[in-house]
Order: C-alpha cells, then sequence, then structure tokens
C-alpha cells in the first residue's frame, strides 16, 4: 500500500502557513502540518497537507484541502462527553446533541435545519463517552454558511423551559427504545455498569432515567456555560476549500467568542479487576445470549492494536475462528461479533453471541475459552495474520476516501489522542503486530478480567420495535476510529 505518512518540505510549508497566519489572519498560531501519504492519494495527485492552527481563545482549527470533489465536510468537536458527568446528572452531554438544534438568538427553532437543507447540506451529531461532535456536508461553495451558523449555535443557543422539557421527553422516549425496550441495549447499559466501579465509564452515555427526567434548565445552562465555548472545541474542514478564506471565515465568526473557564476533571482509575464478576438476567428473547466484556488497553497503544488484530482473527468475517467454530462447525449461534473500545482510558473488549433455539450460552462460553486458550498457545499461521491486517487496512482506508470521512478520523484522533497527526500511524501500528504479540495479548483474556453476563429468556413477547422514530439521529456507541 506504501507509506501511509509521509514528512513534506517542513521549512517552506512552515514559512508560508505562518505568514499566512501572522499576516491576513493576526491572532492565530500554526502548530504544525502534516502530509497523507499515496495510500490515501490518487494517481497523479500530490499527498494533501493538514494543517493546524490554534485561536487566542483556544479553539482548534485543521484544515485539509481535498479537491476530488466539490464538497467541504464541517466538523466540530467538543471535549465533553459523558464520562465528564456526575452522578445525579448523567445524560447531559447526550442532551445537548438535541438541544443544540434548537432556537439560538439569531435563528428560530428549526431554521438552522432548513438553511442548511436548502443549501443541499447533510447535518448530524453524535456523543459518546470521550466526545461529542456535528458535522455538515455541504458545496464547497456553502462553507461561509456553515462557518456562520455553527458560530452562531456555539454561542448563542437558546434555553428556555419549554425547549428543554420537550428535548427531555424526546430522549426519555430514545432510552425507553434503545435500552429499556431493547435486548442489546440493556445488557450492554449492564455490561459497562458492571465491569466499571468508579470511573465515570460507568455510567451510560445515553444517561439514568431517573437524571434525564430531573434535568432542569438551570443545569443546561451550566453545561453550556462551561463546554460550548472554543477553547473545549475542535474544527476540522476537509473538502475543496481554500485555506486563506476559510481561515477568515472562520476568524470572522469566531475571533470574538470568549473561552471557558474549563473544569479539571480527576478522573478515577480503575482499580485492577482481579475476579470475573458473572450475572444471569432475563429478557424477552427467543434464544439465549452471552455478554463478555474483557479489561482492555486504551487506544493510542500498541496493545490496543494488537488486540484490534486480534479480534480481526476472531470474527473477522466468514473464515475467522470463532464464526467458524460458533456458526458453522458447532452450529450452536447465529450471530456472533466482537468490538473494542477506542476510549481515552481503557476500555472493554466486548463480544456478543446470539444462540439458535435450545442452544445454551455456557456451551458458547466454552468455545470461546478455548480459542483464546488455543491463540494464548499457538502463533497463528502466517496467512491468517496477514489476512486479519489487510482487513483492518481496508477497513480503515475505506473511511478515509470522503472528505467526511477524512475529518471525523481527524477530529477524533485530535481530540481522544491530542493530536490529528496520530492518525497516520494507524496502519503502521497493525502492521507492526507480530506472532508473539497475538499471544501474549491472548493469554491476558482470562475469566479474571472479564464480566461475564448471561441472557435467558424470560417468556415474555419482545416489544414492538416501532417507535415512531425517523431514524436521523447518528449513534456512535462503536465510536468514529
Amino acid at each position: 500500500m506504501g507509506q501511509f505518512s509521509a514528512d513534506i518540505d517542513r521549512a517552506a510549508l512552515t514559512t508560508r502557513l505562518n505568514a499566512r497566519a501572522s499576516g491576513r489572519h493576526a491572532g492565530l498560531s500554526f502548530l504544525g502540518a502534516k502530509a497523507f501519504g499515496e495510500s490515501l492519494t490518487t494517481a497523479g495527485s500530490s499527498a494533501p497537507v493538514v494543517a493546524r492552527y490554534r485561536m487566542q481563545n483556544g479553539l482548534r482549527i485543521l484544515l485539509l484541502r481535498d479537491t476530488s470533489a466539490p464538497v467541504v465536510s464541517y466538523h466540530t468537536w467538543f471535549g465533553v462527553g459523558s464520562r465528564h458527568e456526575r452522578p445525579g446528572k448523567t445524560g447531559l452531554a447526550h442532551l445537548f446533541e438535541h438541544l443544540m438544534f434548537n432556537e439560538t438568538k439569531n435563528l428560530p427553532k428549526g431554521e438552522f435545519d432548513r438553511t442548511l437543507e436548502a443549501a443541499g447540506g447533510e447535518v448530524n451529531a453524535a456523543t459518546w463517552i470521550d466526545w461529542t461532535f456535528y458535522y455538515e456536508n455541504v458545496p464547497s461553495s456553502e462553507l461561509g454558511l456553515v462557518v456562520r451558523l455553527e458560530a452562531e449555535r456555539m454561542a448563542n443557543l437558546v434555553l428556555r423551559e419549554p425547549q428543554v422539557v420537550s428535548e427531555k421527553e424526546v430522549v426519555a422516549n430514545e432510552r425507553r427504545y434503545r435500552v429499556d425496550d431493547d435486548v442489546e441495549g440493556a445488557v450492554n447499559e449492564l455490561l459497562y455498569k458492571t465491569a466499571f466501579t468508579v470511573h465515570p465509564y460507568h455510567w451510560p452515555t445515553i444517561g439514568w432515567m431517573e437524571d434525564i427526567q430531573a434535568f432542569t434548565t438551570e443545569d443546561c445552562e451550566t453545561f453550556y456555560g462551561t463546554y460550548y465555548a472554543p477553547n473545549n472545541a475542535i474544527l476540522v474542514i476537509a473538502g475543496d476549500l481554500d485555506e486563506e478564506a476559510a481561515l477568515a471565515q472562520v476568524q470572522a465568526h469566531y475571533g470574538e467568542l470568549p473561552a471557558a473557564h474549563l473544569p479539571a476533571h480527576a478522573f478515577q482509575v480503575e482499580p485492577e479487576q482481579a475476579e470475573e464478576r458473572v450475572l444471569t438476567v432475563q429478557k424477552p428473547t427467543p434464544t439465549e445470549k452471552l455478554a463478555l466484556g474483557y479489561k482492555s488497553p486504551a487506544l493510542g497503544s500498541q496493545e490496543h492494536a494488537t488486540l484490534s488484530v486480534l479480534n480481526e482473527i476472531l470474527f473477522g468475517g466468514r473464515s475467522s475462528r470463532l464464526y467458524r467454530a460458533l456458526v458453522v462447525e458447532q452450529e450452536l449461534a447465529t450471530e456472533v461479533r466482537g468490538s473494542l473500545s477506542p476510549s481515552q482510558d481503557p476500555g472493554l473488549y466486548e463480544l456478543w453471541i446470539s444462540l439458535r433455539e435450545d442452544k445454551t450460552a455456557r456451551e458458547a462460553l466454552l468455545v470461546v475459552d478455548a480459542a483464546l486458550a488455543q491463540l494464548a498457545r499457538e502463533a497463528v499461521r502466517p496467512e491468517e495474520l496477514v489476512k486479519a491486517k489487510n482487513r483492518l487496512e481496508l477497513g480503515f482506508l475505506q473511511g478515509m476516501e470522503t472528505a467526511s470521512g477524512k475529518a471525523e478520523q481527524l477530529g477524533f484522533y485530535e481530540l481522544v489522542l491530542g493530536d490529528a497527526h496520530r492518525v497516520f500511524g494507524q496502519l503502521e501500528a497493525y502492521r507492526a503486530v507480530t506472532e508473539r504479540d497475538l499471544m501474549l495479548a491472548a493469554a491476558t483474556l482470562t475469566p479474571a478480567r472479564r464480566t461475564t453476563i448471561f441472557v435467558e429468556p424470560s417468556g415474555e413477547e419482545p416489544e414492538d420495535d416501532d417507535d415512531g422514530s425517523d431514524g436521523e439521529e447518528l449513534e456512535q456507541d462503536g465510536a468514529a476510529a
């Protein structure tokens, strides 16, 4: 695939961009630049450059010029997620994902969406444990419109009792549909609640129902004034843009916004888990389910990349080990999958298995334990390792094909790891994984480090899935990476 990241003529680039920042754009600090390499360029094209700036009020700006299509993707990432909440006030970050589409001082309710829709734009948002982000994909000619609208709602959101009450009910209904009345949603919430005892990953992003219903307008005003500020935000603009014009527009609309006093969060470190935590629950499901959560490393470590490769060997496609064992050979399950939290702090490696009729979750657990034990004692075949790495690489590159995909990855890495350029090393981290690394990683996936939930049929009929939702909200329970 060629070299993914490539250093460029840093002296020339720094001189050019610093001149822009200190000339027409006084008050901007140039933080550095890096070029995408061969993997993300087409034949005959030069590698696009990601330039990073910071405004005097703390706003970070990432620019990536990509003229492959006449569109611009505009992402606003805020350094606030459910981890920044506190007991009794869980779910505020997610509530704001809804509130931010309401009225502002200069925009009546609904005008934000109507204006962007009339301009041919696509709009959405997402919240997770570590972050909240909003994005617009628009024709490149409409960049100025997006800058104006996003600066407006960062500074001038209207928070009155009717808006807050209305959105609280929307979120409460969402919780009923996606968690309370959904088997997998409820079990996943219980998995995190049990696996984490002191770290804020203990509570769900959507919040506990009693907290959602108790939010006041004052709670929302305090949260907005604390976290929706330029020094807690990252703008990523990718696509068919003129860098100087984009910087000028951002400075014109964001330059006067004041920085906020950001609280210094002291997150409790989750104690080392010493023994398996086991729960058995009954849910309205026709067959048994098995949910496992192993403590896993934080994003950015080589161990996280190794576990990502191991997950591909276990669950990556129909030829993967656990798909073959559970679905094809022993015919125990109808669905198997694994996912790894791309989180700032150590998270969970989650496994979910849906059993066939008359098959048990305990039978499936024996198969999982046997597969992990084999990986810990026997090196994988070279061709199996190559296949796993190729699948990860393909998925990563496919996610970076569009301006929106590039913007999302850059914003995610800038926020979670503090440097968007860390995205350039992701493929190298996968490629560096060895057979020995996989054996060591598999050896850490012991019962003592996991939470196990056996889900048994309760005999009740499942709830009707139709909640009347229009399906517009983007859900990011699996994150962006």
